[in-house]
């Protein structure tokens, strides 16, 4: 089994529902939906074009995928990650868009998000003594020899060589896709997205996401939100429990020296 902390829209977001929709199965409950109809592309096209980001789920990755340390437990991880996210202040991002990235699509932010990036950077050492040491064959299989000086040094201290500075936040749409086929996607994207994209994003809550087995699904096991229950109920909102179990459910530019601000205490 793997774990990996990231953000998802919460279940009853429109977001959550579009992007459900057009993936073809429910992050939250793991249940297949119907496709969208879409004009200028068949039902079987976009389930071929959606296989990758299906399997994974609607999510931005906060701290990939890693196998639990056997030195810790689940209980101890959930425990960790509530505390964690009750000591965090929730946030927006002001604007998202369909844009592509490494021959995908996906949503990201129309201007990278210093608040993200800063928070992803902090769950990764936070959370890095639950990680597993990664194997041999693991570190191949991130194929090292493509990787830039930082990012290798990432792969080896982090387990992952898209963290700190390297870290671009994005909602995956599809897998990788030859240009012709990028070009017939990006209009039904924009009109099926653009519409729930008008607001900002809020970043609310972390999502423990897990995978039962190897290739298996990756869902959503638990919603933590951000903030101390006291202070979401002065703004107004609902009070809620810190955990809510689920399981019954263009080319960003990089924002540096996210190690000296967490340093510097920024």
């Amino acid at each position: 089994m793997r774990y990996a902390i990231c953000f998802t829209p919460p279940i009853g977001d429109p977001l959550s529902a579009v992007a459900a929709s057009w993936l073809g199965r429910n992050v939250y409950s793991d249940e297949p939906t119907e496709l969208p109809s879409v004009a200028g592309l068949s039902v079987s096209e976009i389930a071929f074009h959606t296989a990758v980001p299906r399997r994974f789920g609607f999510h931005a990755v906060v701290m990939a995928p890693f196998c639990l340390n056997p030195d810790t437990d689940e209980t101890e991880l959930l425990k960790a990650l509530m505390h964690f996210a009750g000591a965090e202040a929730p946030f927006e991002i002001a604007g998202m868009e369909v844009a592509r990235f490494s021959q995908c699509w996906g949503l990201v932010p129309q201007v990278p998000s210093q608040e993200m990036h800063l928070l992803a950077a902090r769950v990764v050492q936070a959370f890095d003594r639950f990680r597993a040491p990664m194997s041999e064959d693991e570190i191949e299989r991130c194929d090292p020899d493509r990787l830039t000086a930082p990012q290798f040094t990432n792969l080896h201290r982090w387990g992952d060589p898209c963290v700190m500075d390297e870290y671009r936040f994005h909602m995956k749409l599809t897998g990788a896709l030859n240009p012709e086929t990028a070009r017939r996607m990006e209009a039904p994207l924009r009109e099926l997205f653009q519409p729930h994209l008008e607001r900002p994003l809020a970043i609310g809550s972390l999502a423990l996401f897990v995978e039962q087995g190897p290739g298996a699904p990756m869902r959503v096991h638990s919603q933590h939100p951000l903030g101390k229950i006291s202070a979401r109920s002065r703004d107004g909102g609902a009070k809620r429990p810190v955990v809510e179990s689920l399981t019954e459910g263009r080319a960003v530019a990089p924002i540096p020296f996210i190690m000296a601000s967490l340093l510097a205490g920024r």
